[in-house]
């Protein structure tokens, strides 16, 4: 490196921070999750303001490989803290309505997203049309657990039960959106095809030899609950080798973070786990994200969009808003579960925030959508995020507060579908 690439790579990183800050705390000001704020500081610092001289003069095009290196170790740490926080507990004695919720959340918009994708493939160049199709379905289908976790705490809905379905069917819908986009990668030639063969040996190495070393790494039986130096190295060392495994597959990186995180241990002290989880979170909340966002925001050019280009951007909200709200509210309401609190359930699901932006980069990445197709979606996932605080709002006062909101008598709606339960007393969680 040069010492001017090294000088703007310092002032990058400074503009990342203070962008990010500055528009994370005026997003939570007026009641959104600061993502909303760090993915607009994303877009606003891109090519659709100004001509992109904005970008130019913080991020030079010699500086970008390196704030892309940056954005790429960030989003290794935040899918692996995804991963470890995906707790299938939390499917404990919701499995039937989390199931039905995040199934009905799925299909739905996936269908639409597949019919969307047909329409759109006429006019915007794709390399694998299957693929294409496949990408589309299941980027309408997904829900960002952090921030719908971020909203619930925000919103006094964490401890509900409605707060804690949609925790449940978010879990689900991880497993599920993840495994469909696992699958898009391979239909779209993300790697050597044979490679693919041996991607259940790398499975159950995870699963049946790496899982198990974990476990006894963090035996922290008669200790102090502290975790050391040693045993980060390790994790750290595992988690890059996973994201090599899964790239040398051809099944991106994201995959073999996201299953790292899923196999570390759960019967560890809740301390352990939260200062593991901390640890990772902290340097990549503060600054690996927002490089991210930002690398992604470069990519964003809304300055060419003409009539056209927001009719598309009409149809992809349409598709996803309703895709996601009809098949949530009617995977609760088969289940019994008040219009209402249905209501409430479906405007959580639509939240997609950065996951989507996870999402929609690997899309960019492999050549499966063009630049133009992924600006429109990257403002798709702004939409529906920011939408999720108001709604809860305007729910919050025709009902009058979070928790008649947040909790139905589950006794009394079992009694009216002719079931024989005990009485349980309206408005109050019962797991």
């Amino acid at each position: 490196m040069t010492p001017h690439q090294i000088q703007a790579l310092f002032i990058g990183l400074a503009a990342i921070l203070v962008l990010s800050r500055v528009l994370g705390a005026g997003a939570r000001y007026v009641g959104q999750p600061p993502v909303v704020g760090e993915i607009l500081a994303g877009i606003l610092v891109g090519p659709s303001l100004f001509g992109g001289a904005v970008a130019e003069f913080l991020f030079p095009a010699d500086i970008r490989p390196l704030l892309t290196a940056l954005a790429n170790l960030g989003l290794v740490l935040f899918m692996f803290v995804i991963g470890y926080e995906l707790d299938l507990a939390l499917l404990r004695g919701k499995e039937k309505v989390a199931a039905s919720v995040s199934l009905c959340s799925v299909v739905l918009p996936f269908s639409l997203g597949v019919l969307l994708a047909l329409h759109l493939s006429n006019s915007h160049h794709t390399t694998n049309r299957t693929g294409f199709v496949l990408f589309i379905g299941a980027a309408m289908s997904v829900t960002a657990f952090p921030v719908l976790a971020r909203i619930l705490a925000d919103s006094g809905l964490g401890r509900t039960r409605i707060g804690g379905i949609a925790l449940a069917s978010a879990a689900f819908d991880d497993i599920v959106a993840w495994s469909l986009l696992a699958v898009v990668v391979t239909v779209s030639g993300g790697g050597d095809q044979w490679a693919m063969l041996l991607a259940p040996v790398y499975l159950a190495l995870m699963f049946f030899v790496v899982k198990p070393g974990l476990r006894r790494l963090f035996d922290d039986r008669g200790g102090s609950g502290r975790i050391t130096a040693d045993r980060l190295i390790v994790v750290l060392g595992g988690l890059m080798l996973s994201c090599w495994a899964t790239e040398w597959l051809g099944v991106h990186f994201v995959f073999g973070a996201f299953l790292f995180g899923v196999i570390m241990p759960r019967s560890t002290s809740e301390l352990v786990r939260m200062q593991v989880v901390d640890r990772f979170e902290h340097l990549s909340r503060l600054l690996l994200l927002p490089a991210f966002f930002v690398v992604a925001g470069l990519k964003v050019d809304l300055s060419q969009t003409g009539l056209k280009g927001l009719g598309e951007l009409g149809l992809i909200l349409l598709v996803a808003i309703s895709g996601k709200f009809i098949g949530a509210f009617v995977g609760a309401r088969v289940n019994g579960v008040p219009a209402l609190q249905s209501g409430v359930l479906a405007t959580l699901m639509n939240t997609r925030g950065l996951t989507e932006i996870v999402i929609l980069t690997i899309g960019l990445q492999l050549g499966v959508l063009d630049a133009g197709l992924y600006a429109l979606m990257v403002v798709m996932a702004l939409v529906t995020t920011a939408m999720a605080g108001p709604l809860l709002y305007l729910f919050k006062r025709r009902a009058g507060g979070s928790e008649a909101i947040g909790n139905y008598d589950e006794a009394a709606v079992e009694d009216e579908a002719g079931k024989e339960r005990p009485v349980a007393s309206a408005g109050r969680p019962t797991g």
